[in-house]
């Protein structure tokens, strides 16, 4: 009888264990898994993290980061990381998980891994009245575009200008702006057709222009928008994709991301990315 309880003590235990250590169907690495807690190190980036007039931080970024600790029955935790420090601070382990909507680019990925939970990408955003007009970016040729001076925008704008000449259409003319809001207001008040923008920003004042302004033709030049993760960190990899692709499936995603109007920057499965030829594919 000894041996018969001391086995299912035994069998008690690693269940409770098992119990611990996983959310659901999610494992938890340990720092999660002990603590409770799900830390998080963000840095200020409306609409994705923000402090509102109340002095609350808000953002999608954030309401994104409460639906996955709430899936993993964890606590919430936040730092405040400038963005230049965040991916030194996971190689020196003062920081887990730079939650936030960082590009995967190459040089990147040399120092540390991604978890993708976006894609980004350059969008026509135009009057309402003109969005059946510019529905491909090839009908901007001829036409008069604003874009902000030195962003993925502005180079986008370059290599469609080289689509119309490929065509044999007139080049746009490329009005270059120091603000995003300076292209918005272009727009609005007649001075251009249309601007380019990422995605994630033009969605945004898509939705706070209250109709003013609306999005046209389909996402390119896509690259992926993920949280930093310390290279070789595959348990906190594994952990973040798990919990995302739980939000996508039962929509939480999607419902946070339309209330930013960024629904045009979804994805159907978050990514781990740990090397660069994973960008070429």
């Amino acid at each position: 009888m000894t041996a018969i309880k001391s086995a299912i003590l035994s069998t008690v235990a690693l269940v409770a264990s098992a119990t611990v250590s996983l959310a659901g169907d999610i494992a938890l690495p340990s720092y999660v898994k002990d603590s409770g807690k799900l830390p998080i190190a963000t840095t200020i980036y409306a609409p994705f993290s923000y402090i509102d007039e109340s002095g609350k931080q808000v953002g999608l970024s954030v309401e994104l980061a409460q639906a996955a600790a709430k899936e993993l029955g964890v606590e919430l935790t936040i730092d405040q990381v400038p963005f230049t420090s965040l991916i030194p601070s996971l190689g020196a382990d003062r920081i887990k998980i730079a939650w936030l909507n960082a590009s995967v680019t190459e040089e990147r990925l040399k120092q540390a891994d991604f978890v993708s939970w976006m894609e980004d990408g350059t969008i026509i955003s135009t009057l309402p009245e003109n969005k059946d007009k510019y529905a491909k970016r090839t009908e901007l040729c001829g036409a008069t575009v604003a874009v902000q001076s030195g962003t993925a925008a502005d180079f986008s704008a370059d290599q469609v200008n080289e689509e119309c000449k490929a065509a044999g259409l007139k080049e746009f003319k490329k009005d270059i702006y120091p603000s995003q809001q300076d292209t918005v207001q272009a727009v609005i008040t007649g001075r251009a057709d249309a601007y380019l923008d990422d995605s994630t920003s033009a969605g945004y004042y898509s939705q706070v222009s209250k109709g003013k302004l609306v999005l046209t033709g389909e996402v390119f030049h896509k690259k992926p928008i993920g949280h930093i993760i310390k290279k070789g960190d595959a348990e906190t990899a594994t952990m973040l994709a798990a919990a995302i692709q739980k939000l996508i499936d039962d929509g939480t995603y999607n419902t946070i991301l339309a209330k930013y109007g960024m629904t045009s920057s979804a994805i159907a499965k978050p990514v781990i990315y740990t090397d660069v030829s994973q960008l070429k594919n």
